[in-house]
């Protein structure tokens, strides 16, 4: 197989070049390449399979909101050939007979590279520590996720099974003592965090942060030597904020929630200038059903793997807030980097996890082109350019627009 007429980054430009895939590996990257197979993709960017260390894929135990097979597929969709999946599922993946249900539907059902995460506590209770030990040669990160850990004393147990484990600790910070939502609650659990992981020495990840205070905290701690402390941030808190909603819709709704206009400038601020690490999604799909009721009664959560790609392309790569290499750590490297992933790169002799974005021509992001089981985005209807045109995983062809 042979992609033809593609661009490709190299320092931080695009160069035209085809790409040889022969056995699942990049077998040639040069010009004038030739196959039985060819696809021609007419000057769209082609880069390594996107890397997104957050999402929900609701199986086992919420398969009417997304499954294995669907949440690959939208990921395969929107350019991403690797995924971590959060461990709120039934059974919560907290022993190993649990996380192996999860395993077996991952190995039937998953189109692309899905990586299952190890809860931090037994049924993410907060309580006793999940059984890691068992786990720990089969994962690469532990969460409770949305279920934060708030006593301190369980949750150095867990970073200690992350250092000995060698693990990122993923975590949803929020303390439950202050308003839950508020930006307060954020930044006063990142900061007694940042403390005891400092104390602990373990690899410590902050999810989708959205306050100026949680980024200065980051800040702090990394001019005062600890290097083990990343964060990521999502896509909707980059670009939305909470005066964009102008009546309660649960397309919105999501936690963290959307915040003011100046958190959401900080956001953009910390993307900028490297204080973030990477790009996650938090994909979580909810039933139609669930999003539509009263507000103050509908889930958190909306889906992101369809769009992402196309709004940082659109909102900080075309507009030059970010460079191109800057948007390939973001999206790729980091994530792999920062978690310690089967490595993945566009060079010759690696695996082909590819995907190729169309960014010369705008698409308007459609309902009825959802491939997610559920289709709670608030990106309806807007318009980017950057849309996944083609994924490959492993050397096979597992998302073609229009086929």
């Amino acid at each position: 197989m042979v992609i033809k007429n593609g661009r490709i980054i190299e320092n931080n430009s695009l160069v035209y070049k085809d790409i040889l895939i022969k056995n699942d590996i990049i077998e040639k990257i040069d010009n004038n390449l030739f196959d039985d197979e060819i696809i021609d993709v007419k000057g769209a960017l082609i880069m390594p399979g996107g890397v997104d260390v957050h999402v929900h894929f609701r199986e086992p135990g919420y398969e009417y909101k997304e499954t294995i097979k669907t949440g690959s597929l939208a990921a395969a969709k929107g350019g991403f050939t690797t995924v971590l999946a959060m461990p709120n599922l039934n059974p919560v993946p907290d022993t190993s007979e649990n996380l192996k249900i999860e395993e077996e539907i991952i190995k039937k059902d998953a189109l692309i590279n899905v990586y299952p995460y190890v809860a931090s506590t037994m049924g993410q209770k907060g309580e006793i520590k999940a059984d890691i030990k068992s786990c720990a040669d089969r994962v690469y990160s532990i969460s409770d996720d949305g279920m934060p850990v708030n006593n301190l004393d369980v949750l150095k147990s867990v970073m200690l099974d992350a250092l000995k484990y060698d693990l990122v600790l993923c975590s949803h910070s929020e303390d439950k003592s202050k308003e839950l939502g508020s930006a307060e609650s954020e930044y006063s659990a990142v900061r007694a965090e940042i403390k005891l992981a400092k104390e602990i020495g373990c690899r410590y990840h902050f999810c989708h942060l959205s306050t100026k205070e949680s980024y200065d905290a980051i800040r702090k701690a990394r001019k005062e030597g600890y290097k083990n402390i990343t964060c990521e941030v999502s896509p909707h808190h980059l670009t939305l904020n909470k005066g964009m909603m102008l009546i309660p819709n649960g397309n919105f709704k999501m936690n963290p929630p959307l915040r003011a206009y100046n958190d959401m400038d900080a956001s953009i601020k910390a993307l900028i200038d490297g204080t973030v690490d990477l790009i996650a999604t938090d994909h979580a799909p909810h039933s139609e059903i669930e999003k539509q009721r009263e507000y103050s009664k509908c889930p958190n959560g909306i889906i992101g793997l369809e769009t992402s790609f196309p709004i940082i392309y659109t909102q900080f790569v075309k507009t030059g807030l970010i460079s191109l290499d800057r948007f390939l750590d973001l999206m790729v490297y980091n994530p792999i980097k920062i978690f310690k992933l089967p490595e993945r790169k566009l060079k010759e002799g690696y695996k082909a996890d590819i995907c190729v974005l169309d960014i010369d021509n705008p698409h308007i992001y459609e309902k009825k082109e959802i491939l997610s089981k559920s289709c709670n985005s608030p990106f309806i209807g807007n318009e980017y350019y950057g849309f996944n045109i083609l994924t490959i995983c492993g050397g096979k062809i597992v998302y073609k627009k229009g086929a």
